[in-house]
């Protein structure tokens, strides 16, 4: 059984669940805000890449590179077709590269200082530019950028791109800026490691030493020479930083002077608080919906809650996202700094990442809602992929898409709160060889061209249909696109609140009910009830008992001494020859408790009226 998944969805109820209760309203502006937004992270330079070469460090004549115009009004349509509301181009901004567009006017960056041919879009080389590898005709890269804006909002879809606050590339340099903008460290005091005026920290009478065993794939022409030395992006104050630190960036100074126990000097306004709030403007002005904020966390939170108001001047609606990995900071980023959503990493993650490997326990699932996003739940961005965690598929994660289905309906219906996908999670992207700099880690290249062979099968040159998707490409896709379909049609996912099921029902308080395998919760409005049964065992099956204690009940509004009814609809069921076939579910109920038989790897939801 451990080759089989079954995914059983709710039948929609579009009527007054009781007499007793309110009928739903036709005016939607009356209804909460929702924050159940679904993000699709497109690594750009990735996305539309037909080139099959795939060669080892190839540069981007021989492996290609995907372009702003491939991302064309169908991809758009079949994106917001799948349930997308937000797209994240990963990639945009001008970055330090080995490619070479000297010939545009673009200065050509030391190999010595750059991971990768294609390099690392987080060491930012102009915050007022886009990268050139992303353009069919250079010379006019930030008109295609605007086309793909305009493109993008007629197609229904909301754009975010990166914020890379904490740190820029060795070489940055922005010939792009506009008038009066003044560069990083224009005007910095180089004798001082720290002063509030300054942008960078400096290591006075030192000179930069790149790490050893940096070897770079292309000829390196003139040696790198940095004097005084700067710190490094991972807050690295020495000129010798290793291999292993972020060793091509230089870090930004906010004002915090991390060699005198991290004192802050904020008053007056620092220059990089400035110069920062300038740059967001800008690409707030051409139209960019919200901003993806790279390790938000090595920024003080100070500077965050006095820049996000003052960019929602331009535009109210516009949404940052913090990439954070310290819990017992979220209260501040989020209360303090204004951010609107935070990464949820450590925490749910994790914890499912556990599950889908086939160990882990489900009831870490509370233990997150409960410990780290308890009270800000529909502040927390879930995901199962992005360009910085391994594939599901890789051998290096689960080495198999479908044992991600029940973490991903999780991860989608938990709370409110947003999802993400990154691109080709939905086609079981498994990354198996050493694309360059990468090398082979389970993910997809950030620093190397590469063509993304099973996403290529949906692109099928360029038509987005997915016509060269194989039989199991298309199973996953079609189970991922049911996922969000379910999100975006059952009010109770969408706005409503939640109760967890575990601590009735653990530890032998029902009837074969494994509580390190299996989650059940609740989800509800006045208008539906929705009852989540989580199977994460890989192998085993189960036919348990799912209690449901009057504390519940009152919450909603259920009387008890009424009949209550459970409907559930079986969508699809994947046996080994990756074959959609229907499969209906029945329950047993009594007043309290629902009898069920769980597959393998499975979930049930149940509508309860």
């Amino acid at each position: 059984m451990n080759s089989k998944i079954a995914i059983v969805f709710v039948a929609l109820c579009h009527f007054a669940v009781a007499q007793k209760l309110p009928k739903m309203t036709k005016e939607k502006s009356n209804l909460p805000k929702t924050d159940k937004l679904v993000v699709y992270q497109i690594y750009t330079r990735l996305f539309g890449n037909l080139n099959t070469t795939n060669k080892f460090y190839g540069s981007i004549s021989e492996n290609g590179t995907g372009k702003f115009n491939d991302i064309n009004d169908k991809a758009l349509q079949e994106l917001k077709k799948f349930g997308v509301s937000h797209v994240w181009y990963t990639g945009v901004i001008e970055h330090a590269t080995m490619t070479d567009y000297s010939k545009f006017g673009i200065p050509q960056d030391n190999p010595l200082v750059v991971k990768g041919i294609a390099g690392s879009p987080y060491a930012i080389k102009d915050y007022y530019d886009v990268n050139p590898d992303l353009a069919v005709d250079v010379k006019n890269r930030m008109k295609e950028f605007e086309a793909l804006v305009e493109r993008s909002h007629k197609n229904g879809l909301k754009v975010l791109i990166d914020c890379v606050p904490n740190h820029v590339a060795r070489s940055y340099h922005s010939d792009k800026k506009p008038k009066g903008i003044k560069d990083f460290g224009e005007e910095d005091d180089k004798r001082k490691t720290f002063a509030n005026y300054n942008n960078f920290y400096y290591l006075p009478n030192q000179d930069f030493v790149v790490p050893d065993g940096v070897n770079p794939p292309v000829e390196v022409k003139n040696s790198y020479y940095e004097s005084p030395a700067k710190a490094t992006g991972n807050d690295v104050f020495s000129a010798r930083p290793s291999i292993n630190d972020w060793f091509e960036t230089i870090k930004l100074n906010y004002g915090v002077d991390y060699l005198d126990n991290r004192r802050k000097h904020f008053d007056p306004i620092p220059s990089t608080w400035l110069k920062m709030r300038d740059i967001l403007t800008y690409w707030t002005k051409k139209g960019v919906d919200g901003f993806r904020c790279d390790m938000a966390e090595m920024v003080p939170f100070e500077f965050w809650g006095w820049v996000i108001p003052e960019i929602k001047k331009i535009n109210p609606d516009v949404i940052f996202i913090a990439e954070i990995y310290n819990p017992q900071t979220y209260k501040q980023y989020i209360f303090e700094g204004k951010f609107d959503y935070l990464y949820d990493k450590v925490g749910l993650y994790d914890a499912l990442r556990r599950l889908m490997e086939g160990g882990g326990n489900a009831n870490d699932i509370t233990s997150v809602w409960q410990k780290e996003s308890g009270d800000f739940s529909n502040r927390m961005l879930r995901f199962l992929e992005n360009h910085d965690e391994q594939r599901i598929a890789s051998r290096q994660f689960a080495d198999d898409p479908f044992k991600a289905i029940p973490a991903m309906v999780v991860s989608a219906a938990l709370h409110t709160g947003p999802v993400m996908l990154y691109f080709g999670q939905e086609v079981g992207v498994k990354p198996v060889v050493s694309e360059g700099f990468s090398g082979e880690d389970g993910r997809t290249t950030m620093f190397d061209y590469w063509g993304v062979t099973e996403f290529q099968n949906w692109v099928n040159n360029h038509n987005y249909d997915g016509g060269k998707l194989t039989n199991e490409q298309k199973s996953i896709r079609e189970i991922y696109a049911n996922i969000l379909k379910f999100v975006h049609e059952n009010e109770a996912v969408k706005e409503g609140k939640f109760y967890d099921l575990q601590y009735v029902n653990g530890n032998g308080q029902s009837v074969n009910y494994n509580d390190k395998k299996i989650f059940s919760y609740l989800r509800f409005t006045d208008n539906q009830k929705l009852l989540f049964i989580c199977n994460f065992d890989l192998e085993k099956s189960y036919s348990t008992t799912v209690f449901i204690p009057q504390g519940a009940w009152e919450m909603m509004k259920i009387d008890t001494k009424v009949p209550v009814s459970y409907t559930n609809k079986a969508i699809f069921e994947k046996d080994l020859n990756s074959q959609i076939i229907n499969q209906q579910t029945k329950a047993i109920s009594t007043k309290e408790s629902l009898r069920v038989n769980l597959a393998p790897n499975s979930v049930l939801v149940f509508e309860m009226k």
